[in-house]
């Protein structure tokens, strides 16, 4: 009897050693083939810097309170609570040695497209790989050619303050499977293209999803909540519904929406606060038709009350 429990109990471990290994084969880092990253000439630097501030690498990159030119000093560092444990945003510089200035484009598109890490390891989705991954490899180009005229910083970001089972990257192989995908958030019949950009600069470089759709108890989104807002992820208050469904911003107008976006003023002459105000001073950076773009998109996704 002993001998046949065994067998059965080794027959187990040998299923849970196959289910292990196959898992951690499904799950492992995936990067772009390299031929994506090929042949893009070279940046187009004006396109880099609007890329750069739709993205808002300076919200979470720069130190806090920045204003004017070192705003542009990617040193890292600012932390990003989440339900997780505390991230710490690394220095993109241009420096070699503390930043990424040493990267290659494919390491960099690596990155920002598949949350795959220079050493091959995965990333974790508080750098919003998860939106990023809609970018347009061009547009990528241009933004890293752009980043590596901007100044270096030798700073050393603190290391990300997370519990366990949190802190074993392995495990992010598992999120990827669950939410990672590069396809569009929402199906827009007949889309003009201001609304094709607005969409393009929301769902991809802009990661407004980020904030404003709510989450599921993993961290992934939830399914039909596009843009529907919800708890803030760093746990203060709560990020606004900006759909056609909602009270607030649901009721503006295409118009409202692109002159908030570069003023900071409500159609009520209230003024931008909260997290937004490093988002909206990014969005005055942007050309008025990538603004209006944005907005046309806005008014054109799905309502969520």
């Amino acid at each position: 009897m002993a001998s046949k429990w065994l067998k059965r109990l080794g027959a187990l471990l040998a299923l849970g050693v196959v289910g292990g290994a196959g898992f951690l084969f499904v799950t492992a880092p995936e990067r772009q083939d390299p031929s994506v990253w090929a042949d893009l000439g070279e940046p187009d630097l004006d396109n880099g810097r609007r890329i750069f501030f739709a993205g808002g690498c300076t919200s979470c990159h720069a130190a806090a309170k920045s204003e004017g030119e070192a705003r542009l000093v990617l040193s890292g560092g600012a932390p990003l609570k989440s339900p997780f444990g505390t991230f710490h945003a690394p220095n993109i510089s241009s420096s070699p040695t503390a930043g990424i200035g040493a990267w290659t484009l494919s390491e960099f598109g690596d990155a920002m497209t598949r949350g795959v890490g220079r050493e091959g390891e995965h990333l974790y989705p508080s750098f919003p790989y998860g939106s990023y991954a809609r970018m347009a490899p061009k547009d990528i180009n241009d933004l890293y050619g752009f980043m590596k005229t901007l100044p270096a910083s030798e700073a050393v970001a603190p290391e990300h303050e997370l519990p366990f089972p949190f802190n074993i990257r392995l495990s992010l192989g598992g999120w990827k499977f669950l939410y990672f995908t590069d396809a569009p958030r929402v199906e827009l019949a007949n889309a003009d293209e201001p609304v094709k950009l607005g969409q393009y600069l929301v769902e991809g470089p802009g990661h407004c999803g980020e904030c404003h759709t709510p989450r599921d108890m993993l961290g992934g989104f939830k399914s039909g909540q596009w843009l529907a807002g919800g708890p803030n992820p760093e746990g203060e208050g709560t990020i606004p519904n900006i759909t056609p469904g909602s009270k607030g911003v649901g009721s503006w107008s295409a118009g409202d929406i692109a002159s908030y976006l570069e003023t900071g003023f409500t159609p009520d002459f209230d003024s931008v606060g909260g997290s937004m105000v490093e988002v909206q001073k990014n969005m005055a950076e942007l050309t008025a038709s990538d603004r209006e773009a944005i907005a046309a998109y806005l008014k054109a996704v799905p309502a969520v009350k």
